[in-house]
């Protein structure tokens, strides 16, 4: 699959042309650039994994170029500076904006590799660390003995070898994204990210610029498509994506490259598209919501999640798989179901589906005392939830009108909630919601909720 790509960055072009053989010799592809100037359009042009950055150069130094890089959007990259002529206090200030590492020439080959090395073993791994705080529900495989569950795991690992788009369906809180997150485990692109986008969550006037990234000046913003090179584009609710973009995506599916706003040069795709949605988007694309030809290039190898209630001989090892998430994550005393308690959520509707039930499993945790978890306590709590979900049928949304609007208007109810709940506390707010911050923010400002009122 994609190997990484390096940005070589020095005016002397022996030692871009020997960086160059002996990267590629490791298996990296390896562009050069003698100037600042060419190492900007070489950024425009590609997004790349890292940058060997030499510090004298006759148009701009690099020092300049690293602030420059740092002040736009924060590095796109591990940089890692060079210099033959450098002192304690340029390494001290280019350490301070961010350069992972600082090599002295005459280049030590040896040192070099094994630097280059270490800065993607370390970019990886903070990487995977925030999607790790990003997404609390990090599960490596799908749980669950069922025949049902089994098959699908299965055929998630035979559809993981072939680099297909797969168009993921199922109910909200199924656990589409865990399937998601598992097919690219398995997959030849597993050592390359996995970015996913919640295009629900995204305003409307920034869809095109969160997925194909924008120009303005020296600035790029570099867009999903851009960030998940190589690897895997997770669109969660797809179904829910603007027509403007959806056009734009369906041209960059079919040319295999794509614009950014406001840029002028093409940039070339190297991702697989995972999509996801809870609705039926033949309907979408018969009602005129979803185009035909979009849904075609993403619905080549359809996968279907079930919901909770198709499988409940599952909800045993669910409910001790998320009692030793909780327990391990987030320092919550150990406690066990008893065998009534189990025998009872069996039988539970589960409407919410795993989502419902993780929820139920770190509320009884926080809330109970006792090493065992009664069906009388599992009553009193979904008795509770219940009792809140009955008493929120009276939200004043009205039922004659669009879905979205219908939908807007429901969302901006339960964030106003939320803050209210949370005294305006945003990081907690994006935790109940499962929303990232980002997304969260800019929910909140496209429904005109301002958090300052609410603090």
């Amino acid at each position: 699959m994609s190997t990484s790509h390096i940005l070589v960055v020095d005016d002397e072009p022996d030692i871009c042309t020997l960086v160059k053989d002996i990267l590629e010799d490791e298996g990296y592809r390896v562009a050069t650039a003698e100037s600042g100037a060419k190492a900007r359009q070489a950024l425009r042009e590609r997004r790349p994994d890292l940058v060997l950055l030499d510090i004298w150069m006759p148009d701009v130094d690099g020092i300049s170029l690293l602030k420059e890089w740092g002040e736009l959007e924060g590095l796109p990259c591990p940089v890692i500076m060079m210099s033959g002529h450098g002192t304690v206090e340029t390494a001290v200030e280019a350490t301070r904006l961010g350069a992972y590492d600082f090599l002295e020439k005459p280049l030590s080959l040896a040192k070099l590799l094994l630097t280059v090395e270490r800065a993607m073993d370390a970019d990886k791994l903070q990487q995977e660390n925030i999607g790790l705080r990003r997404h609390t529900e990090h599960v490596v495989e799908p749980t669950g003995r069922s025949a049902i569950i089994q098959r699908l795991r299965e055929q998630v690992k035979r559809i993981a070898q072939h680099d297909t788009w797969v168009l993921i369906t199922g109910e909200p809180g199924s656990g589409r994204e865990t399937f998601a997150r598992y097919l690219h485990s398995q997959s030849l692109r597993k050592d390359r990210p996995f970015v996913d986008v919640a295009v629900s969550s995204i305003a409307k006037a920034n869809t095109e610029q969160e997925l194909f990234g924008s120009e303005e000046g020296e600035r790029v913003h570099y867009g999903a498509l851009e960030q998940a090179r190589g690897g895997t584009l997770f669109l969660d609710e797809v179904a829910d994506m603007e027509m403007n973009a959806q056009t734009q995506l369906l041209g960059a599916l079919d040319t295999g490259s794509f614009m950014r706003v406001g840029g002028t040069e093409p940039v070339q795709i190297d991702v697989r598209i995972i999509a996801a949605t809870q609705h039926n988007l033949e309907e979408q694309v018969q009602a005129g919501k979803f185009r035909e030809d979009l849904f075609y290039h993403l619905n080549v190898v359809p996968l279907n999640v079930p919901a909770l209630r198709e499988h409940k001989e599952d909800v045993p090892d669910l409910l001790n798989s998320y009692i030793d998430y909780f327990v391990a994550h987030e320092k919550l005393p150990y406690r066990r179901f008893d065998v009534g308690a189990q025998n009872f959520l069996r039988n539970h509707p589960w409407h919410g589906n795993i989502r419902e039930l993780k929820n139920l499993v770190q509320r009884l945790l926080i809330l109970g005392n006792g090493d065992d978890i009664t069906q009388e306590e599992v009553e009193a709590a979904l008795g509770s939830v219940e009792f809140q979900a009955s008493a929120s049928a009276s939200f004043p949304v009205s039922f004659d009108q669009p879905l979205r609007q219908a939908r807007e208007e429901f969302e901006k109810a339960y964030l106003e909630f939320q803050l209210d709940k949370h005294s305006g506390n945003v990081s907690r707010v994006a935790q109940e919601a499962g929303m990232e911050r980002t997304h969260l923010y800019r929910k909140l400002r496209s429904l005109g909720i301002d958090v300052k009122d609410r603090r």
